[in-house]
Order: C-alpha cells, then sequence, then structure tokens
C-alpha cells in the first residue's frame, strides 16, 4: 500500500516536472531565440529569414543541439534507474515535438501537410510567426516565442 502511494507520487511529481520543463522550455526558447539567433548566432539563424531550396538549413544546428540536451538527459535519467533527469530530457523533447509541428509543419510547411489551422491558438501562433519574419532582423524584432503566443496576435 505504501509502496503503491510513493510511486503514485513519484508518478505526478514526473508529470508535473515534464509539464512544467515544457512551458519553461518555452521561455529558454524565447530568450535563445532573441539574445543568440538574434544575436551573435544570426550567422546561423539568418537562413531561415530567407527562402531556401535544400531541405535544411543552417538554422537547424539549433534544434539539434536541443536535441543532443534532451538525449542526454533521457540517457543519464534512465541510466541511473529513471530518475529525474529522465523525466527533464522527456519534457525537453515533448517541447521539441511541440516545436517541430508548429514551428516546422504547419508554418514553414518543411513537410507537406494540407493542414488549415481552426483553432483561435493556433492561428494566432501562426500569425505571431508571420509578424516576427516580417518584422525582424539580426538585431531587433517582434514575437520570439514559438508555441506561445501573445493574445494581440489573434486573427479574427
Amino acid at each position: 500500500m505504501l509502496l503503491t502511494i510513493v510511486s503514485n507520487m513519484t508518478l505526478l511529481l514526473y508529470a508535473v516536472v515534464i509539464i512544467g520543463v515544457f512551458f519553461f522550455m518555452e521561455f529558454v526558447a524565447w530568450f535563445l531565440h532573441k539574445y543568440v539567433m538574434h544575436g551573435f548566432g544570426w550567422f546561423l539563424h539568418e537562413d531561415h529569414h530567407r527562402y531556401t531550396k535544400g531541405k535544411f538549413e543552417k538554422n537547424d544546428v539549433f534544434g539539434l543541439i536541443f536535441s543532443i540536451v534532451s538525449f542526454l538527459f533521457i540517457l543519464t535519467g534512465w541510466l541511473d534507474g529513471f530518475d529525474i533527469k529522465f523525466v527533464i530530457g522527456i519534457g525537453i523533447m515533448s517541447y521539441g515535438i511541440a516545436y517541430f509541428l508548429v514551428h516546422d509543419v504547419f508554418f514553414h510547411r518543411r513537410v507537406r501537410l494540407k493542414y488549415k489551422p481552426k483553432s483561435r491558438y493556433m492561428k494566432r501562433v501562426l500569425h505571431a510567426h508571420t509578424i516576427h519574419h516580417q518584422n525582424s532582423t539580426a538585431y531587433d524584432g517582434v514575437c520570439f516565442g514559438f508555441v506561445i503566443a501573445s493574445k494581440k496576435y489573434d486573427v479574427a
């Protein structure tokens, strides 16, 4: 009985950590997007703001870095008996999947889908990203988030 309570509490804690890390990653992504990608890392991010013919961009290096960080957390957490590092890695990976779907698939159409946003949320996030691409340069810009956007970007 006590073991069941402890394992249920552990599962609840892990679920809260995954959700918390997911939302924290939006802040991390916003910060890195504003101060690194549109700062000293512009040389990697610049091609993302221009049309490119290939499937890959130099900007994809940022996604690769996050993937490696997530993988290392998951691996070391798994090797240490599924400790908290494992769920932190799952939270980072969950954000990466959401980012890929919203940013790369739904907005930039890097994977061909006949998706038209219907929800107010998706319309807002995609509109904010459109505004970002229209109004951002190397060291200046707007709308740096990826999966959360201010309601001021709502589309009627």
